[in-house]
């Protein structure tokens, strides 16, 4: 195995510097380097915010997974879907105006590695910070650019609906 001898970051020669501080150096500069990058973030959900796996599947002619409508607020409440391994996130909340919205936790740039959180009437993309009323939610995005991914969901008076087919859809985010 060969080492790099002549290392140089940012105009900075590590040539003179023995391996041990060049590792030190390396190990020093990588975690500032993805903190400005934006790839580790320290952004917690909000405390209206709730997560929960259990949701009801059933099976019949097309799978699907069930939420009781009486279990959907206007506090968004966060939901994962197990599909051959890969977590996709998703979220139910009800408007201001009575009608439930459903959407990927997922930006239609960013993908599902950072997701939103509510914050009041709104929720907030954890990567770039814009802000979406939960009015608006729960259509096709319609200016390209950052907005909650469109998850499609019926309802049966008793039930949130949401074809597993659907949500393989988003698969690709996570």
């Amino acid at each position: 195995m060969k080492l790099v001898s002549n290392l140089v970051i940012y105009g900075i020669s590590f040539s003179s510097i023995d391996m041990n501080k060049k590792i030190l150096i390396l190990l020093a500069i990588v975690p500032m380097v993805l903190v400005v990058s934006g790839c580790i973030s320290d952004t917690e959900t909000s405390p209206n915010t709730q997560t929960n796996s259990d949701t009801i599947s059933t099976s019949g002619a097309e799978d699907v997974v069930k939420i009781p409508i009486s279990e959907v607020s206007e506090i968004v409440k966060f939901y994962q879907y197990n599909s051959g391994g890969t977590i996709i996130q998703y979220f139910v909340v009800r408007g201001s105006d009575g009608k439930i919205r459903t959407a990927f936790d997922a930006c239609d740039v960013c993908g599902g590695y950072k997701g939103y959180r509510q914050e009041g009437g709104d929720v907030v993309c954890n990567n770039c910070g814009r802000h979406f009323s939960i009015l608006e939610l729960g259509t096709k995005n319609r200016g390209g650019g950052c907005w909650p991914s469109y998850l499609e969901h019926t309802e049966d008076g008793v039930n949130v609906i949401i074809k597993e087919s659907d949500l393989e859809k988003g698969k690709s985010m996570f």
